[in-house]
């Protein structure tokens, strides 16, 4: 069974109908806030905002890696996904 948790409405919505803590650009929490962002603009059925939305995940997960010098960058991550998805596709690691 799954866990309910409660959102708070916002009397006076802006873009997000939702209260959503904001996050520090570098840090995960960024990362956390634009996928709350994304879930909102999806309850709300706004399919512009929620590619906007994503949009701004990739610019946290940028910022995040930038911050903490791992020398990685968003095509290294992407080269990482297509491996994964070619293992997932091929059913196995070897």
């Amino acid at each position: 069974m799954e866990k309910e948790t409660s959102v708070e409405k916002l009397s006076k919505p802006g873009y997000h109908t939702t209260l959503i803590q904001r996050g520090i650009l570098g840090e995960s929490s960024k990362m956390l806030e634009e996928i709350y962002e994304l879930i909102d603009a999806e309850l709300q059925g706004c399919k512009v905002m929620a590619i906007l939305e994503l949009a701004d995940l990739l610019g946290a997960i940028e910022a995040y890696l930038e911050k903490k010098k791992y020398g990685i960058t968003l095509e290294d991550l992407r080269l990482m996904s297509s491996i994964t998805k070619r293992a997932f596709f091929n059913g196995h690691r070897k």
